[in-house]
């Protein structure tokens, strides 16, 4: 931001917070009361919106529908006041999911409140902004002795500084004159595609099926639910879009397209499968296009299961059988899928997940598949087998394995995947060098900082000081390093450094590893750069108790490149 010209636009981080639960087995999220321990929440729930607040300097924060430890997050002083406005400094203004106060009132009866009592506390709780019309008691409020308007003036300036900051009051002619031309531009078009190129993930590629070569097949099936996608592949909450580009007007600008729907998202009904299957008979390749949509995966809609639906798996396996030419299997979803029937499939020769891709969704699938683009884009989130949902209930909120549930993300959980976390293929290989040796932090403690215990599997590790908290240290110091990356292949493309920390491993009741730093490097055929990284050390090698202290413990840590393809010791040490 340049100075003298502020940014004119207003970011929102929501919904704050641990709020995981929609509508599952008749509870919903405007009646759900999460249970969480303070080392999740302070790990885990907190954290992205810590570092919204404190990183990405956002000017407001929504509360949820749902309660933490009984207390509705509108209500909740500690979380709105104390952590939000307070420890991490917000400057803007806490805004409430739409209705929210009413459903305190009206469906949670906290506290039997009336709709004064309820607007007075949450005004108090640190709640400046009521989408919704439960404000309007306020007036009442004050009259009753519930609220001063000294709390109204103090959320009112919060909520004008972001106004003025934004130039609403200035009146802008320059903005007021953009439209559809301006949105709907070469430039943002591009953009879109681009970012539609940079999503899509490449699960599978036998025998380097792909790309494509438009000499050798000249004739394409498109099959399934989203081979002629337009409105799905915006997901949740898009504008108006500028002009769709569907998988089938891609791929039909590019050559001999014959197309069948096979079935819809939902798929319910078998018998319209043998029309696709008679098309697959007779096409060099066949593209089946499946997956999700807003029916089964939104706002207010939790899934039961990590299956397709319907008979979408029957659908893949009668054409697949079928097929004179390979399989390739493009996902759409915005969560994971158990596709482990097609992975083992050998007429399925390569596997693309495209996330719902915007409006140039379709343009951005055919450039993969024909290789004028590359895919170098990594998995976002782990992709467990079915049974995975079976070992947990969905009101559980632990992060960490406990007794009979196995633990949830990469952080914690480390049994078998379809897909693991940050997992994505190339049509090239890239190589990783590191040359450097052990890193090593002597940190001098002052005598009035104390140290913190830990859990070790082994007394013997055990430390004369086991951690510190991150709190009681300047977190100044840093880690700086270079990995050498290659493209060792015969084609140009890119490539995601993801780079972890992993505790010392005689600490007991930690995270396996946490992602700490990733970078997005672009490579010809045999080229070779160097990408440096520079991580903050308390930020990156901290770990959280089971009290919520985030402590930096001493001994010796990891840094790790991609799947453990570079480990790289740091020693951490405090003088008494």
């Amino acid at each position: 931001m340049q100075i003298g010209k502020p940014l004119k636009v207003s970011a929102c981080c929501k919904h704050f917070a641990a709020y995981d639960l929609d509508d599952h087995d008749g509870l919903d999220r405007y009646r759900f009361d999460a249970k969480v321990a303070e080392q999740d929440m302070v790990e885990t729930f907190n954290r992205p919106f810590e570092m919204c607040v404190k990183d990405g300097d956002v000017s407001s924060v929504m509360c949820s529908y749902n309660r933490v430890n009984s207390i509705p997050t509108c209500a909740d002083s500690y979380l709105l006041k104390k952590l939000v406005r307070e420890d991490w400094n917000l400057h803007g203004y806490v805004v409430s999911d739409c209705d929210s106060i009413k459903e305190i009132v009206e469906r949670q009866k906290w506290l039997n409140d009336t709709v004064e009592e309820a607007s007075a506390q949450v005004l108090k709780a640190g709640l400046d902004l009521d989408c919704g019309d439960s404000y309007k008691s306020l007036v009442n409020a004050v009259k009753q002795g519930k609220v001063g308007e000294a709390d109204m003036d103090k959320a009112l300036n919060y909520l004008y500084v972001v106004l003025m900051r934004l130039g609403f009051f200035d009146g802008i002619p320059s903005l007021a004159s953009l439209g559809k031309k301006d949105i709907c531009s070469e430039e943002n078009t591009e953009l879109a595609a681009e970012a539609a190129r940079q999503g899509i993930v490449l699960l599978q590629n036998d025998n380097e099926t792909l790309p494509l070569d438009p000499a050798k097949f000249k004739s394409l099936a498109l099959i399934g639910p989203h081979a002629n996608a337009t409105e799905v592949m915006k997901g949740n909450y898009a504008g108006i879009p500028c002009k769709f580009i569907s998988p089938l007007e891609a791929f039909s600008s590019l050559g001999q397209v014959t197309y069948e729907l096979g079935c819809d998202v939902k798929c319910s009904n078998y018998t319209t499968v043998q029309s696709a299957v008679d098309v697959a008979k007779n096409a060099d390749a066949t593209l089946l296009f499946i997956g999700l949509n807003l029916d089964i995966e939104a706002e207010s809609r939790d899934r039961d299961n990590l299956l397709l639906p319907g008979y979408q798996t029957h659908l893949v396996n009668k054409v697949a059988e079928a097929s004179k030419g390979p399989v390739i299997l493009v996902v759409m979803s915005a969560t994971a899928l158990d596709i482990s029937f097609a992975k083992i499939n050998p007429k399925i020769k390569s596997i693309l997940w495209a996330g719902y891709p915007g409006e140039q969704g379709g343009r951005a699938i055919a450039d993969v598949v024909f290789g004028n683009y590359n895919p170098g884009g990594r998995l976002p989130l782990t992709w467990y087998e079915a049974n995975y949902v079976d070992k947990f209930p969905m009101t559980s909120m632990s992060l960490r394995p406990v007794g009979k549930y196995p633990g949830r993300t990469y952080k914690f959980f480390n049994g078998t995947t379809i897909y693991p976390f940050g997992y994505g293929l190339s049509y090239t290989s890239f190589k990783y060098e590191y040359n450097s040796t052990e890193m090593s932090l002597d940190m001098k403690l002052d005598r009035l900082l104390h140290c913190h215990d830990l859990p070790y599997n082994d007394t013997n590790y055990k430390q004369d000081c086991p951690s510190v908290s991150i709190d009681d240290l300047t977190c100044n110091d840093e880690i700086a390093f270079e990995i050498t990356v290659q493209n060792v292949g015969q084609r140009d493309g890119s490539d995601v450094v993801l780079v972890y920390s992993v505790p010392p491993e005689e600490v007991t009741g930690t995270h396996i590893k946490q992602l700490v730093g990733f970078e997005r490097v672009y490579l010809q055929a045999n080229e070779s750069k160097n990408v440096k990284f520079v991580l903050n050390v308390c930020q990156s090698l901290n770990i959280v108790d089971v009290s919520g202290y985030r402590l930096l413990p001493s001994g010796s840590h990891k840094i790790i490149v991609g799947d453990n393809v570079i480990s790289i010791p740091v020693k951490v040490t405090y003088n008494l």
